[in-house]
């Protein structure tokens, strides 16, 4: 085409597949396999933004492209209509809440067409239609019949700005609502809650076979949070009976010091009366209250809490009595709301017990195993405490160090405990025997114990010895005399802090050095031997996490920090949650024939100061009879969070005009499960979550043929401003899609975003105004293409185009759509200057088509295709025409590059050299004279030496 008008061809081609309903999916097609492409529908806001671009027109390059491949594709689009911005917009605008979101569709959807994308339309879902939600309220009875729903008594986040219940997701880390901004309060409600725990140990074990990235998988597991551990029993003082805490270390039980109780835990509204710090405790429990969970675990460094004065707990192996505390750090939802404190093992209790002066016992040693000098097999092993001394010179911050000629090894001084020594006694008389130093003093403990394991030559045994490490300062360089024995063993000198390196003997080094550094004593958490731990001394702490257990009477169990889903909205605009209250019979489901439950028009749409939604003024609507015995009785005024819609969108997809089901099973069965899922990555550990659950839910119930709804899931990228930073209208830094396709056309736009990125590694990229300018050049390149057909395609080209067909074909299947227009790029310019055939042009226009499918389609047209090319076989290369024919051979002189050559790549060495020569670049660093020498690299370098 002469000149390519992007407004009138995109216009054309949308107004002709929309006649001919070319992207509408049947549910099977004979010799074609299903794939089912989702992307996450959006809610209608208003304007579609460059982001939408980025989700929807993307994604529409993949199904294009497995279109093209031979599949039968289902690319639906929907509405995620519900929800509270939609409320206070209206609110806002004095509309109703229903009329502005209406609206807002009929704009996307027009924006949405103009994008070029495959979307079955026929199959468009809206969350916020009857016809929809009747079957969200079903679902919610199946789930409750199922026993999975109930109300109950629970601690909510409560934004009393929009008066309404927010996720643990939807509260920022500094405790304000992620919408409103308002100070998030901690709240007792009665609410609708989805019993999704008792799914938790499946939805991380079903994570391992899904084709997702790790990184998604990984945020799943975090947030569900699986803890194996025990719960053990401590009896407590008076008349309290007892307390029961869960510990994920129950190897640890012997280094408890005290117990620690969530202020909300029963013990302290028990015991508070008779507490004789009752003021302090409730002055304590009021301020807990004001903090979000997130606040209690990641907020303020110094641990804070109050001892329960008047209540003791006993420890259930060593008998020892303990202090009970409570603290925000410990939650009541989590575990049994109960800890047992462990400060020498756990970084929480270690700062609460600094805090708080409370006593620290050591009973995890790390076991290390000395790979350089392990043990030998069959020689006898000896056990022993044992101690390293680690002597500092402060006059010129040196330090004591032995060498051991006969073993090579370079130690501190290191030596047995003997009897009932302690271990620095010990070291101090090692001190003294192997150096002769006896003005030294201790400073502190850097390391202890450790258990470490190694082969002792200079004794021919395998050693175990616990080891604990100390720093002692020289005050003198006052000395005894050496017995000839130790000289005869080990020498030492004193060496800068720069000479102590991991590379020494100990394999303590990593935490002696740590020690050193931070001017504290190396804190171990993990696992190890036991030591101090009576009978269970010795132990490894996985032999000793059952043992102890049981000898403690306990249990071992599984905790989890995933807590049921709270479905309970108190807006307006919102699915009814479909229960009648009844003060004889509770909760009752409304009867099926009776669904929907059409949410009823108001006039005032303002939340309530009571915490009720505003569905609570309809009271005519409010009043029915019990369906269970015929009484007055209260409809349930609560909405249902909008994460409940988008639970099972993707289900009536596959089926969205069916009035007696949900979906058919058989339609289910074509299409589930979605063979791939973009979204954004804000929605990893909410609703990609709870569409799992829900999914899983419907299965055990035999409702959907699959456990799990999505095969494959990539969470995209972020399209940034042209400043760097995410896009704000604050920050001006907003790009309008609409004005760039008015200025560049819907298909540069497209492949733009494509060109940005890989689209399979979720990154951040600017938007550049140069960079759509080189991607609308290269378009206008393509559309060229009609005027550069000649009769027969030089033979450069072909292979090119051959090599494009394979490549993008690679790319597109791999989500690297940059990769693949790169390549598209370098073809037509080659088309461009050389020509092309018309044949192999067809070709082109079908590879360019999931990118820029107007253009394709007018390309195609010109060229003679008949049909439609977006449903043309991709086409397939020819492997002959792969190979490279030439290769280009780097020049240098005297060991510069000069230039460069093309040649065949079976050229000879006096091929390659007579064509350089021949070249002007090349020849003016030669001159006259001969090549002294010349080397060729076959293929690759040509070197000429003169």
């Amino acid at each position: 085409m002469k000149q390519y008008n992007h407004s009138e061809i995109e216009k054309k081609w949308q107004q002709e597949w929309a006649s001919a309903r070319a992207f509408e999916t049947p549910d099977t097609v004979a010799g074609k396999e299903n794939s089912y492409i989702l992307f996450e529908f959006p809610y209608p806001s208003g304007n579609l933004h460059v982001g939408h671009w980025y989700a929807f027109a993307l994604t529409d390059i993949y199904a294009r492209f497995e279109r093209l491949r031979g599949k039968n594709v289902l690319f639906p689009v929907g509405f995620d209509a519900f929800g509270l911005p939609a409320e206070n917009a209206a609110i806002k605008h004095g509309l109703n809440p229903r009329t502005w979101t209406y609206q807002n569709m009929d704009s996307m959807r027009a924006q949405m067409r103009a994008m070029g994308c495959t979307f079955d339309w026929s199959r468009e879902v809206v969350t916020c239609a009857p016809e929809y939600y009747k079957w969200t309220q079903s679902l919610f009875l199946t789930l409750f019949n199922a026993g999975l729903v109930q109300k109950k008594t629970t601690t909510v986040n409560w934004d009393p700005v929009d008066k309404t219940v927010l996720a643990n997701e939807q509260v920022l880390a500094d405790g304000t609502a992620e919408r409103s901004g308002a100070l998030v309060e901690q709240k007792e409600m009665d609410q609708w809650t989805v019993s999704i725990t008792k799914y938790a140990d499946r939805l991380i074990d079903d994570l391992e076979p899904l084709d997702w990235p790790e990184a998604i998988k990984d945020s799943q597991r975090n947030w569900i949070g699986r803890s194996e551990g025990a719960k053990l029993t401590f009896t407590l003082s008076g008349s309290y009976g007892s307390l029961q805490v869960f510990t994920t270390r129950p190897d640890t039980l012997y280094g408890v010091t005290y117990l620690v109780v969530a202020p909300e835990h029963e013990l302290v509204s028990v015991a508070l009366p008779a507490l004789a710090n009752k003021d302090a405790v409730e002055a304590y429990i009021t301020a807990a209250k004001r903090k979000t969970e997130r606040d209690r675990l990641i907020g303020e460094k110094e641990k804070t809490g109050v001892l329960l004065d008047g209540v003791t707990a006993t420890h259930p192996l060593t008998g020892e009595s303990l202090p009970i505390y409570t603290a925000d750090y410990v939650l009541k939802g989590y575990g049994t709301g109960a800890i047992m404190a462990v400060p020498a093992h756990d970084e929480r209790d270690a700062a609460f017990a600094e805090a708080f002066g409370l006593p620290v016992k050591k009973v995890i040693a790390p076991r290390l195993v000395d790979d350089r000098n392990p043990h030998v097999e069959g020689k006898e092993v000896v056990t022993r405490n044992a101690v390293i001394a680690v002597v500092r010179n402060p006059e010129n911050d040196t330090y004591l160090t032995l060498h051991w000629p006969a073993q090579q090894w370079h130690t501190f001084v290191i030596g047995g405990v003997e009897g009932e020594e302690d271990s620095v006694a010990a070291a101090l008389r090692e001190i003294t025997e192997e150096t002769g130093y006896t003005d030294v003093r201790f400073v502190r403990k850097l390391v202890g114990p450790t258990r470490s394991e190694f082969f002792a030559a200079h004794k021919d045994v395998n050693r175990i010895g616990y080891f604990d490490i100390h720093l002692f300062e020289l005050g003198s360089l006052e000395q005894k005399v050496v017995a000839e024995e130790e000289v005869k063993k080990q020498t030492y000198e004193w060496v800068p802090r720069s000479a102590l390196t991991t590379a020494m003997t100990h394999t303590e080094m990593p935490f002696i050095l740590e020690s050193l550094d931070t001017g504290k004593e190396f804190f171990w958490s993990g696992e190890g031997i036991l030591v101090n731990s009576g009978e269970h001394t010795g132990l490894s702490s996985a032999e000793a996490k059952q043992r102890i257990t049981e000898a403690a009477g306990g249990e071992l169990v599984s905790t989890y920090k995933l807590r049921d889903w709270i479905v309970s909205r108190q807006r307006y605009w919102g699915c009814p949650i479909p229960i009648i209250n009844c003060p004889h019979c509770g909760p009752v489901a409304v009867p099926e024939d009776q669904l929907p439950v059409v949410l009823p028009e108001i006039d005032d749409y303002m939340p309530r100061d009571d915490g009720r939604s505003p569905l609570a003024k309809a009271t005519e609507w409010m009043q029915v009879s019990c369906p269970s015995c015929g009484g007055n009785a209260e409809r349930e005024t609560d909405t249902l969070d909008t994460f409940v819609d988008s639970s099972w969108y993707y289900l009536r997809y596959a089926d969205a005009k069916n009035e007696q089901v949900f979906a058919d099973r058989e339609k289910l069965n074509a299409w589930m499960p979605v063979n791939f899922y973009s979204g954004g990555a804000e929605h990893t550990t909410m609703h990609l979550l709870y569409a799992r659950f829900f999914n899983k839910a419907l299965f055990d119930l035999g409702l959907v043929p699959s456990a799990e709804p999505f095969t494959k899931r990539l969470n995209r990228g972020l399209i940034l401003g042209t400043d760097g930073n995410k896009m704000s209208k604050s920050k001006g830094n907003v790009i309008d899609p609409d004005t760039e396709v008015a200025r560049f056309g819907a298909d540069t736009v497209r492949s733009y975003l494509a060109f940005i990125g890989p689209y399979n590694e979720p990154g951040n990229y600017p938007w550049d105004p140069n960079g759509i300018v080189g991607v609308r050049r290269f378009l206008e390149r393509a559309a060229a293409i009609p005027e550069h057909v000649v009769v027969e395609t030089p033979a450069h080209v072909r292979q090119l185009v051959h090599q494009s067909i394979k490549k993008v074909a690679e790319d597109a299947a791999r989500f690297k759509f940059n990769t693949a227009i790169a390549q598209l790029m370098v073809l037509t310019s080659a088309i461009c200057k050389d020509g092309i055939g018309k044949d192999d042009a067809q070709l082109v226009a079908v590879i360019l088509s999931p990118f820029a499918p107007h253009l394709a389609e007018e390309l195609w047209q010109q060229l003679g295709g008949i049909s439609l090319v977006a449903h043309e076989p991709w086409p397939q290369y020819d492997a002959s025409l792969l190979e490279q024919a030439t290769v280009i051979i780097a020049v240098q002189v005297n060991g510069k590059v000069r230039g460069q050559v093309e040649a065949s790549k079976d050229a000879t060495e006096a091929d390659v050299l007579h064509a350089a020569l021949g070249q002007e670049s090349i020849q003016k660093w030669v001159g006259d004279t001969d090549p002294k020498k010349v080397i060729y690299v076959p293929g690759k370098l040509l070197s000429i030496v003169v």
